[in-house]
């Protein structure tokens, strides 16, 4: 039998043919599984099609719903929030005047005090405020004030409600009540809970001002009730993180007497 040969042909080699034979069958796979991976996707959009169109109603009440939820809840801090917060800053500037007259007067005076907290000039004092504008951030400050007024007027029990109800992160304020809530209970001999508030108000907010100033109260209440070991841990916290306080001047003599 003859046998013909196109000019420039060459017949594959055993091992060249196996290779093209065997990407063959890689390609045919490849176009297999990629037109079963495209069925699927188009039976999933058809399933996903036809949930929608038997559900449309449910989707359109549920986006609509989100979608009256976030304007009323947009409608209501523009036309409610916002006014009763400017309405609560307004009202408490005169009683924060009556406060801060109180605190820098040269002798105590319980009047100013009293004036802070139930108002005057017809204005509300913080009591009113905190009742009336709850929920604000001007009616959450008049529960500090509120409480200050009351431990400066020696009410320890009302200082000690409103200042609880004051809620801050601020890195001042938010020891400050702590340490104020410690003095109440300090004041009422609840020697360990006066500790455990000065402690919390040390630790809210680690800085050269708050912090030392609480550390030295519970050290002291700890010195009274004769737990030197306790004390003199504080006082040396003292010594070593804020020497260059206030609190840190005479810190030696305190180590002293607890040792």
């Amino acid at each position: 039998m003859a046998t013909y040969n196109k000019r420039g042909y060459k017949a594959p080699k055993p091992e060249e043919a196996k290779v093209e034979n065997e990407l063959e069958e890689v390609v045919d796979t490849t176009d297999s599984t990629t037109a079963e991976v495209f069925n699927t996707l188009d039976e999933t959009a058809s399933k996903t099609e036809d949930w929608v169109a038997k559900n449309q109603k449910v989707i359109l009440g549920v986006v609509g719903a989100i979608a009256i939820a976030t304007l009323g809840y947009l409608l209501y801090n523009r036309f409610v929030v916002e006014p009763k917060e400017e309405k609560a800053t307004n009202e408490i500037f005169q009683a924060q005047q009556y406060f801060q007259q109180a605190v820098d007067a040269t002798e105590k005076n319980d009047s100013l005090y009293n004036l802070a907290l139930k108002g005057g000039e017809g204005k509300l004092g913080f009591i009113g405020i905190a009742e009336q504008y709850a929920g604000t951030d001007a009616g959450n400050l008049a529960n500090y004030h509120a409480g200050m007024a009351y431990l400066n007027l020696g009410d320890f029990k009302n200082a000690i409600t409103y200042l609880e109800k004051f809620k801050s992160e601020d890195a001042i304020l938010k020891p400050l009540a702590l340490g104020a809530i410690g003095d109440a209970l300090a004041e009422t001999n609840k020697v360990d809970d006066a500790i455990a508030h000065y402690k919390k108000a040390a630790e809210a907010s680690e800085n050269d001002f708050t912090t030392p100033r609480f550390l030295l109260k519970a050290a002291q209440l700890y010195l009274a009730a004769g737990k030197k070991a306790e004390a003199n841990k504080l006082f040396v916290e003292i010594k070593e993180k804020y020497e260059t306080s206030k609190e840190g001047m005479n810190i030696d003599a305190f180590i002293a007497m607890t040792e």
